[in-house]
């Protein structure tokens, strides 16, 4: 054989070597991944599981014909409207009433109930009414209040986007993605206000990302949220971003910018993230750009969890009974219509300690 016939045949090799050890690699991943269920046609972005394993969802009310706010997964796969079908209605012509969801970005469970953050800004138009959550009784399957943003906690353009429940303060604590900040919620007396408002640590750091090569050019501010009730420390992260930032929750009040700033400490540079999560040492968060869903460990080591075909966006995050649970919202490809695609929701299992 000419020596440049053999030197292609060993390229040849080399290259099916690699791609056979990048396929065994992503099957391996992949298979480490459970399908939750999926729905076509309606993009999903929250997830969250109750402590007796109910699986919840959320629709945001991003372009038209948009079915549902809030649903459960029932044990078939079938996504199901929550708590009824009247509550989820006003979605679909963006009707605004005290007593329905209009543009849903996330739910959380927390206990006995379902936290249901409704933006108020339907097809990113502007707020049209406060900005508030719902709160869902589990076992009634009933809306019991509604804790309603104070004037002074959101801006017109605010598009408030996730949130945690920390009961060592009685607070909640938010995000807004498209007006820059964090927004607290106090339960002892009903009141709301803003914190670290337009600063660098809430604020994107570049203008656009490359999701695996495609430009994605939207600007999105504070966004990721996790909270670890054990140290009393939130962390938060903008989406077009990369520095992952914390403060302690007792250092959390209604101050300057100056003042809270120089509580604010920066922990870590990761990926681009939308879903961020804390959960026994770990800070679990998405590498948007690579497609990956990765922790943060107590001693800063960065680590892949899961990546594969199985992760397109991971955009919120939920732990229950050892497994993280996950939506792909593919935000990336998703245009105008969606009628085509198809939207998931995972779990994997929790890295062994």
């Amino acid at each position: 054989m000419h020596i440049k016939q053999v030197k292609h045949k060993l390229i040849v090799t080399a290259i099916a070597a690699v791609f056979s050890v990048n396929a065994v690699a992503r099957e391996a991943q992949d298979s480490q991944v459970e399908l939750v269920g999926d729905i076509k046609g309606t993009q999903i972005t929250g997830v969250t599981v109750s402590n007796d394993g109910r699986v919840f969802v959320n629709a945001p009310n991003w372009r038209e014909g948009v079915s549902f706010s809030v649903a459960q997964v029932a044990d078939n796969g079938e996504f199901v409207a929550y708590p009824n079908n009247e509550t989820n209605e006003c979605v679909a012509q963006s009707e605004v009433r005290n007593n329905c969801f209009l543009a849903v970005q996330s739910v959380v469970a927390h206990k006995d109930k379902l936290y249901v953050l409704d933006t108020r800004n339907p097809k990113f138009n502007g707020v049209v009414d406060a900005p508030r959550l719902f709160v869902v009784d589990l076992a009634s399957n009933e809306i019991e209040g509604t804790l309603i943003l104070s004037d002074d906690a959101y801006h017109s353009d605010s598009y408030i986007n996730d949130l945690r429940v920390d009961e060592n303060t009685n607070r909640i604590y938010m995000t807004d993605s498209a007006h820059a900040g964090l927004v607290v919620y106090d339960l002892d007396d009903n009141t709301s206000y803003r914190i670290l408002d337009n600063h660098e640590t809430t604020k994107a750091e570049v203008e656009s990302l490359s999701i695996e090569g495609k430009p994605f050019n939207m600007t999105v501010q504070s966004d990721g949220i996790a909270l670890d009730t054990l140290n009393d420390t939130l962390y938060f992260h903008a989406l077009s971003g990369y520095s992952l930032y914390a403060i302690n929750t007792s250092d959390i009040k209604k101050a300057s910018n100056e003042v809270l700033a120089e509580k604010v400490r920066k922990v870590a540079t990761t990926g681009a993230p939308d879903g961020m999560i804390y959960h026994e040492g770990n800070v679990y968060l998405a590498d948007l750009e690579q497609q990956e869903v990765q922790y943060l460990t107590p001693s800063l080591d960065l680590r892949t969890l899961v990546k594969g075909d199985v992760v397109n966006w991971a955009d919120t995050f939920s732990i229950y009974n050892g497994s993280l649970y996950y939506t792909n919202s593919k935000i990336q490809d998703a245009g105008s219509d969606v009628s085509d695609m198809t939207f998931e929701v995972y779990k994997t299992a929790l890295p062994a300690r």
